[in-house]
């Protein structure tokens, strides 16, 4: 394959905001891609394929010499193509860049503890996940539990974007399977060398008919970069508020009162 290829690549990747979004819109690793930019590595015919269909060119025209190429791209106006830069997404830019290297020690796997918002008198174990593609932080959140007097099972998935602004961990995301949600966690971050616990608080909104909004205490219990994600997906679900299986400082930690009964904050609608 030409050597061309990674120059008519780093081409094309000019007219997007970063390589990171390049990669999360194709759905390609983004350590393989810099192989691809650096000419380090030269895709398959498959991957070939996707990428220039990604970027509106023919296999054969992204092999042709660089000045060639480039004279092509111009006049077809490539970046046109590119979706045109939403309000804001400026300053969303800024602050993931404030935010680099500042939470590389917080990668990794957690437990979450809170009460829930749907049943407050009980705690949800979930499972979470922290990574970073080398530009920004990202999330993802699995809960799997059965509420208590229900039969089935509910399982959610949120997927979202971390930042560190002002000595604070902000975690906002969507719940992916039914896009019903939008939830921010606000963290204290730790000084000790060794991440075990984090606290915070939580707002999201109940899965009740009434949807009311709902503030309630998080904790994160740190389980280390490399796990089991399916032993520790089977230790995730609902409890009660005495269980044995929630260690007893972590329910002493996120209770909101002293007081027996619902441990969140409820919305009050007018």
């Amino acid at each position: 394959m030409s050597n061309n290829f990674s120059q008519n690549l780093r081409l094309l990747c000019s007219f997007y905001r970063s390589i990171a979004e390049v990669c999360r819109r194709m759905g390609v690793n983004r350590a393989q891609f810099n192989k691809y930019l650096n000419g380090n590595t030269q895709p398959s015919q498959y991957t070939l394929n996707k990428i220039c269909h990604f970027f509106g060119v023919e296999p054969h025209e992204i092999l042709m010499p660089a000045e060639q190429f480039e004279q092509i791209v111009r006049v077809r106006s490539t970046h046109t193509t590119v979706e045109p830069s939403r309000p804001y997404s400026t300053d969303i830019d800024l602050l993931m860049r404030e935010s680099q290297g500042r939470a590389d020690k917080y990668l990794g796997f957690y437990f979450e503890f809170h009460y829930s918002m749907t049943f407050p008198d009980h705690i949800i174990r979930s499972l979470l996940h922290i990574e970073s593609d080398g530009e920004g932080y990202y999330f993802q959140r699995f809960e799997r539990m059965r509420y208590p007097d229900r039969e089935e099972w509910y399982k959610s998935r949120y997927k979202g974007m971390l930042l560190f602004l002002s000595e604070r961990i902000f975690l906002i995301g969507y719940e992916a399977l039914t896009r019903n949600e939008i939830a921010q966690t606000i963290l204290y971050p730790t000084y000790k060398s060794r991440v075990s616990y984090l606290s915070g608080l939580k707002l999201g909104a109940s899965a009740s008919d009434r949807r009311e909004p709902v503030c309630t205490k998080v904790l994160l219990e740190s389980l280390g970069r490399n796990i089991s994600i399916k032993n520790a997906l089977k230790l995730c679900g609902v409890f009660g508020p005495d269980s044995d299986e929630i260690n007893r400082s972590i329910r002493e930690n996120i209770r909101a009162t002293n007081t027996e009964g619902p441990q969140s904050f409820f919305a009050t609608p007018l």
